[in-house]
């Protein structure tokens, strides 16, 4: 039974048991991930798994401190701990030192601390503090605005630490964001253009512009289905098609860039079908057309982003990933022997300590990014299942959680930490299995680093600490 201000019987204690299996795990993974034989005991703080014992015993007690905070204490300072955090980002970009290529570090001594990972929650004691204000309308165009605001500063600044893979973080907002009762076409439209990307990549630009022009035509003839309106549409497509034909033909491809050819003819063949639409008072047409163009713009942004903006080994890696090319001494090198690690484990594993692959350093961040091919290699299938179950059902569990709440603030920030969580372990498993892109983001509460753990461990205990209040109204 639910007993008011008794933290220690309405906590989730089965939630607390998960979080103390997946860090007890990654401990002992660490471990074996960077054993060396004459550093053998697991206490030793000169190595990795050392420090990692360190830092889970400061999780514990961060984890103790925020139960015995009031859980209104989050909801009052939501937007200044936000605010806190968006200055760290924007000083670490003066003083931060650069690691693996992104100045994304403050570094004193051996302590390394990254904003970046805490940016996350401060972001999400934001959005929730926001949709449980008084009256929140999410038809409201300022609410709108300042959704976008909330999560585009951070962005800016992550990215601008060259720091990309953190970034791409803040697209799982999106999903607290729908369930508090965002508008179901823009989740379609995020799909849409994710589709649109890779394709981007991977087809002609001319071949997308005409299923682009084919969807466009296939959208008007949904929005109004009389035989008559179907004859306009096909004429209207046809007398479009005349000027977007014969600019492709007249301009030769030498003069100009053939890329800009075809962007430029399908602008004039928009324009002259708008204007038609106007003339014979077809509304859905312009506004359908701009859709067909933002798509065509974005499509092309694509190209030009691919080779003017990212790194050349970010480049190597998504062509890698793609099929595009293959280069598993290089881009593809990390990818190419976590899989081997993982396959070499087998059904049952080689068992603890006895990985190959690791123990001879074939896998590069084998204890951080990578840690979970030494889960693959040493513990097999059956230990990868396994792992990947308690991840699924903390998942299943925080979102129990999430539902039960009464205030708006508690279920939006519990959303918040189930889609986190949920991105951190499907693009961090994605990668060792060659399923996702190699970003450089850790597998919670099982990579090595204290910056992680901490910010994993805040981020649940925060949540854990709300859900003890849940019968109360959190303003």
């Amino acid at each position: 039974m639910v007993q008011r201000n008794n933290t220690i019987i309405n906590i989730d204690w089965i939630t607390v048991l998960v979080y103390l299996a997946l860090v007890l795990a990654g401990w002992i993974n660490i471990y074996s991930a960077v054993y060396n034989e004459e550093y053998n005991s697991i206490f030793d703080i000169s190595q990795r798994y050392g420090k990692q014992l360190l830092w889970i015993g400061f999780s514990l007690i961060l984890a103790f401190f925020i139960m015995v905070v009031d859980s209104k204490f989050f909801v009052t300072f939501g937007y200044f701990i936000y605010a806190a955090f968006i200055l760290l980002l924007l000083l670490v970009l003066f003083v931060g030192k650069e690691v693996n290529g992104a100045r994304s570090w403050f570094v004193v001594g051996s302590f390394a601390f990254q904003p970046a990972e805490f940016a996350k929650y401060g972001t999400a004691l934001a959005i929730a503090k926001l949709l449980s204000s008084f009256n929140f309308n999410f038809k409201e165009l300022i609410n709108k605005t300042k959704i976008v605001a909330i999560l585009i500063v951070p962005v800016a600044l992550i990215i601008l630490q060259n720091d990309t893979g953190s970034a791409l973080v803040y697209f799982v907002f999106i999903i607290p964001l729908f369930r508090e009762g965002m508008s179901g076409l823009i989740l379609f439209f995020v799909a849409f253009f994710a589709s649109l990307f890779i394709f981007s990549l991977l087809i002609s630009p001319l071949l997308i512009v005409i299923v682009l022009l084919i969807v466009t035509l296939l959208i008007v003839l949904v929005m109004k289905r009389s035989w008559s309106y179907i004859m306009n549409s096909l004429l209207l497509l046809i007398v479009c098609s005349i000027p977007f034909l014969l600019y492709l033909l007249l301009i030769k491809k030498e003069v100009i860039d053939f890329y800009f050819v075809l962007l430029r003819a399908s602008i004039l063949s928009s324009v002259i079908l708008i204007i038609i639409s106007i003339l014979k008072r077809i509304p859905q047409i312009p506004l359908v057309v701009s859709i067909f163009l933002t798509s065509l713009f974005f499509t092309f942004s694509v190209g030009f982003a691919f080779s003017n903006i990212l790194e050349p080994h970010q480049q190597a890696r998504i062509n890698n990933l793609l099929g595009v090319e293959s280069d598993p001494l290089g881009a593809g090198y990390n990818v190419n022997q976590s899989k081997i690690a993982i396959g070499s484990g087998g059904f049952t594993g080689k068992g603890f300590l006895d990985g190959t692959q690791t123990k001879y350093d074939f896998v590069p961040e084998q204890s951080t990014d990578f840690i979970f091919c030494t889960v693959g290699e040493e513990w097999g299938f059956i230990g990868a299942t396994f792992v990947i179950i308690t991840f699924l059902f903390l998942l299943i569990r925080l979102v129990i959680l999430a539902e039960r709440q009464r205030s708006v603030f508690s279920r939006v920030f519990g959303y918040s930490v189930a889609s986190i969580i949920f991105f951190h372990f499907t693009i961090n498993i994605g990668m060792t299995i060659g399923l996702a892109p190699v970003i450089g983001i850790p597998l919670p509460f099982f990579s090595y680093g204290g910056s992680s753990l901490w910010f994993f461990t805040i981020l649940l205990f925060t949540f854990l600490r709300l859900d003890t209040s849940r019968l109360e109204q959190l303003h």
